[in-house]
């Protein structure tokens, strides 16, 4: 169930319950692919560090160590050892990435393995199939997500073809949701809009699937290589076409300037791999903008990555020493990075709260973009 508790503009403050927990968002979902944030981060501590969902995905947990080998261990929540909500996607983003390994076809999309080279086949009953063995919180419905330089045909074909599969997707989670072997019998379904950067395409998609009455709803094929500007025009177009009293879910983005902007045209849920790929290279962010702590200034800093910042790295060691272990290539460096950037996130998503809860979201988005934008070239 998911209940607005304050508006302020398109900004929205709401509680999503699920059967795993109930959601504050905005939020911001730490992503854990393959079962596991990158970077040696256990969800022990993402539990520390304030995180409220965790994104796993279905091809990867498909590919390896195998969905039936996860619903054999009791599902995904107790194989990885998290009692808090999880969303899956559907594998679409993953299979139409391997685009030279795949060929679709109405059932679905054959293509092969990118571990092993082995010829799989899926398509949105065997996504739901996955999903459902991974007992996921959440499930995504399979998509395909079209490059945004496509040509209008092909965009429009392939949205098409992807609403047909949103019926099927639905069909077949109603059906796994009635089976007794099922574990996770309360598993939700999100419908993902797509249409590249055509707005009365993206809208007409809207308006279609909202009619199926699905658990919440995302906008996806963003961020795959259109400008920002773009990206905000999209939103702009689409988010009022999508129910209200549903969440609204902008898939692979992103950047803070991204969220911040992405919620004052009323997104409920992000998810981004920047926060933990950045940290693995050394690359932390502060409000005044991100840092790469290779660079020879930081080599007798004995100020934390971020001053006042509460997350295990920040609290315990200084940028001279983290700079140390990366330069040695010491996993701990790693580590201490991608904590602290998954924390700032959920830290930024609950500043985000707090402003939409107070009435001052715009100011505060103001002054936040104000002063990271000001910031970023002196720390680049």
């Amino acid at each position: 169930m998911y209940k607005i508790l304050k508006r302020d503009g398109m900004a929205k403050r709401a509680e999503f319950q699920t059967v795993h927990g109930t959601v504050q968002t905005p939020v911001f979902m730490n992503v854990g692919t393959a079962a596991a944030i990158k970077g040696a981060v256990a969800t022990t501590d993402l539990q520390q560090i304030g995180t409220q969902i965790e994104l796993s995905n279905t091809y990867h947990l498909h590919v390896r160590p195998g969905d039936d080998v996860v619903k054999k261990m009791g599902g995904l929540h107790k194989f990885m050892n998290w009692d808090k909500p999880i969303l899956t996607d559907s594998g679409g983003f993953q299979v139409f990435s391997l685009a030279k390994l795949r060929k679709i076809k109405e059932e679905g999309v054959y293509f092969q393995s990118h571990v092993d080279g082995r010829k799989i086949f899926m398509g949105p009953e065997q996504s739901m199939q996955i999903q459902s063995n991974l007992a996921s919180t959440i499930a995504m419905a399979f998509d395909e997500c079209p490059s945004s330089v496509a040509d209008r045909e092909y965009v429009q074909n392939s949205v098409d073809r992807t609403t047909r599969w949103l019926v099927r997707c639905k069909a077949e989670m109603q059906r796994l949701n009635g089976l007794e072997d099922t574990i996770n019998r309360n598993q939700m379904l999100f419908g993902i809009n797509q249409g590249a950067i055509y707005d009365d395409i993206r809208i007409e998609h809207a308006k279609r699937i909202a009619e199926l009455d699905l658990d919440g709803y995302a906008v996806g094929g963003l961020a795959v290589g259109e400008t920002h500007e773009e990206m905000y025009r999209i939103l702009d177009s689409v988010v009022p076409y999508l129910p209200l009293d549903k969440p609204t879910y902008l898939m692979g983005v992103g950047t803070p300037v991204n969220i911040l902007e992405g919620v004052d045209r009323g997104v409920d849920f992000f998810d981004c791999v920047y926060p933990s790929r950045n940290g693995r290279h050394g690359h932390v962010y502060t409000a005044d903008g991100k840092l790469n702590l290779f660079n020879a200034r930081y080599e007798l800093d004995d100020a934390p990555i971020e001053e006042g910042c509460n997350c295990p790295a920040c609290r315990n060691y200084s940028r001279a020493y983290i700079r140390h272990l990366l330069k040695a290539k010491e996993m701990l460096g790693m580590r201490l990075c991608v904590l602290h950037n998954l924390y700032f996130y959920n830290h930024l998503m609950e500043e985000i709260r707090d402003a939409i809860d107070a009435g001052n979201y715009k100011a505060f988005k103001n002054e936040k973009i104000a002063r990271y934008e000001g910031n970023q070239e002196k720390n680049a």
